[in-house]
């Protein structure tokens, strides 16, 4: 199983969601309104006004065959082509529980 964490501009939301949806066997997704900065945003003037800028990071669980066709989903639904389009993060996840149910692993996402 595998945890993957994409942080997008908050207008690409509705795009990635869109591409997402479409995806056969992938049970659901989180958004969270997220604030951030990176390297290149600034220097001294940015340093004393530290600011971030908005976005929101989508957090999505999944069985490890679909990783690939996730991730490019996300990357192709998100890029604008300019500075900030985002990261993409994936994770090994050992264990999942549904509560509701108990089943584990697999079977919980």
């Amino acid at each position: 199983m595998k945890e993957i964490k994409a942080y997008i501009k908050k207008h690409k939301l509705a795009d990635v969601t869109r591409v997402l949806r479409k995806i056969e066997g992938l049970t659901g997704m989180s958004v969270i309104e997220s604030c951030g900065y990176g390297i290149g945003w600034g220097g001294a003037e940015f340093e004393e006004h530290i600011s971030c800028r908005p976005g929101v990071k989508i957090e999505v669980f999944c069985n490890d065959e679909l990783v690939d066709e996730v991730v490019s989903s996300i990357e192709k639904a998100a890029q604008t082509g300019l500075k900030g389009d985002g990261k993409i993060y994936v994770s090994t996840i050992d264990v999942a529980v549904r509560i509701s149910t108990g089943e584990r692993g697999g079977d919980a996402i």
